[in-house]
């Protein structure tokens, strides 16, 4: 068999893989590139890719994400017979600078019997929405208020660190990125530790808990920890999440630190207190943080009950609070939600002690309003819902799970009201399935150039711009429903 008819064969062979194959020859000649590596380039021939590999710079600029080789593109390397894989790089055409993709590359070096090359070929792989996906997830995570760290579960390293984490506690992101989660240790003198690891080992949920974080300057601060399995690139993951309890901490301190000191640390603490008899928790003062953060004035309380007053929202929480504190004497970090003078709901951290004053019984609350904090980590886990419903590189039964807890009730009135075709619906399901163009032409029978008007009559209707929004507005409306019998 002839070299020629080796060629001819091989480039059958490649030519519907879904991955890009550009063949380069010695002489650094492109003589080859398939139909999914023209699309990764944005081209239609392989004279608009470049016939040589002087053309090809010319016409694309690329940039390494990592493994980084200045002056040296990829297809350059491949023509010197060298070996490498999972290169990340940035490509954007000259001629259309608005138009960038991100591929990942390896080579492939085949030789003859006398070691000399006999096939030189750059294998491409589109990850463009995934790197999107990463970097919006990137933005937000950084951004989010509550503190935060992700561990990956394979090794428990530490992969992510978010901004609040980093000022909550002094540490340095390299300081971070890379150690265990014993050597960064979040659960670190926690209530329940033993119940915390076992949780992480298996991946499962982590529930709130009093932790005290050592510092890099060796000090301490005492945390609410909580943790949430999630996975990224398909890798499990834990997402821990933090409440910083050192206001608290420090008003608990000073109060106990000299009954005659009381009254004055009482009314000057940061954070709600209230006094109230160990018998019937009936209140004989509050501080001016709790008169500012609850809307009640002296008069309002004072002399009542928190039931007669008013504050309690349930009658289970209640019933459940009194008995610990009757039960241990006291209570730490129990999430309530009380009510407003105003009638707002607050979601509220309760922190509470049985103490002797001249020698009658009474309990003392220390109350830390979390509202605001809850409302970061919903925020926080919407964003990583969205992140994860644009790109398949997260776990689909992750993407349904916060879906269906965000909105249990989504139904398909949308995908109802507007008339799509038969054929739109065909495209829409397989786009939501995760087939590129290229794909869904050859699954359809259909060229390129019909798929991607059909693509744009349909984003025209349902009111989106891209393929990932129309991901997103797909999902919620039930696509896709089914692949195999699309056709």
């Amino acid at each position: 068999m002839t070299a020629g008819v080796d060629r001819h064969e091989l480039r059958q062979i490649i030519a519907g893989l879904s991955e890009g194959v550009i063949l380069v020859e010695p002489d650094q000649t492109i003589a080859y590139a398939n139909e999914a590596a023209l699309a990764m380039h944005g081209a239609g021939s392989l004279d608009e890719l470049g016939p040589t590999v002087d053309a090809y710079r010319e016409r694309f600029r690329l940039r390494y994400r990592n493994h980084v080789t200045p002056n040296q593109y990829p297809i350059e390397r491949v023509v010197a017979g060298e070996r490498f894989h999972d290169v990340v790089v940035e490509v954007r055409r000259t001629d259309r600078p608005e138009q960038d993709f991100v591929h990942s590359l390896r080579s492939l070096v085949a030789t003859d019997r006398e070691g000399k090359p006999s096939c030189l070929a750059l294998i491409l792989k589109d990850v463009t929405d995934q790197f999107e996906a990463e970097e919006r997830f990137e933005t937000t995570f950084n951004a989010n208020p509550a503190p935060a760290v992700i561990t990956r579960l394979s090794d428990l390293r530490h992969v992510k660190v978010n901004t609040g984490f980093l000022e909550m506690t002094g540490f340095t992101r390299d300081a971070v990125i890379g150690r265990t989660a014993y050597e960064v240790d979040v659960l670190a003198e926690a209530r329940n530790r033993d119940l915390a690891i076992t949780r992480l080992k298996e991946g499962g949920t982590i529930p709130q808990m009093e932790a005290c974080l050592r510092l890099p300057d060796g000090g301490s601060r005492f945390v609410i920890v909580a943790g949430q399995p999630i996975e990224m690139g398909d890798e499990p993951c834990m997402l821990f999440t933090f409440a910083d309890l050192e206001l608290r901490r420090k008003a608990e301190i000073a109060l106990r630190q000299s009954e005659s000191r009381f009254a004055k640390a009482f009314r000057l603490t940061p954070v709600p207190t209230v006094l109230a008899r160990a018998d019937g928790f009936r209140v004989t003062g509050v501080n001016e943080a709790f008169t500012r953060v609850f809307g009640l004035s002296q008069d309002d309380i004072v002399g009542r009950s928190l039931d007669e007053a008013g504050l309690w929202l349930s009658d289970r929480q209640r019933t459940d609070f009194e008995a610990a504190l009757e039960r241990t004497g006291y209570l730490l970090g129990a999430e309530v939600c009380l009510r407003h003078g105003s009638g707002a709901s607050l979601d509220c951290l309760v922190s509470a002690e049985r103490i002797e004053i001249d020698h009658d019984a009474f309990a003392l609350l220390v109350m830390q309003d979390i509202t605001d904090r809850k409302h970061t980590e919903r925020e926080l886990f919407d964003a990583i819902e969205t992140v994860m419903a644009d790109t398949s590189w997260f776990s689909r039964g992750l993407i349904e799970k916060l879906a269906n807890l965000r909105r249990p009730n989504v139904g398909t009135s949308d995908a109802a009201a507007i008339n799509l075709t038969a054929r739109e619906r065909q495209i829409l399901n397989l786009i939501c399935a995760g087939f590129d163009d290229a794909a869904i032409a050859r699954k359809l029978d259909l060229s390129r150039n019909t798929v991607r008007n059909h693509g744009a009559a349909l984003y025209r209707k349902i009111g989106v711009h891209k393929r990932s929004e129309a991901v997103v507005w797909g999902r919620e409306n039930g696509f896709p429903s089914h692949v195999s019998g699309t056709k």
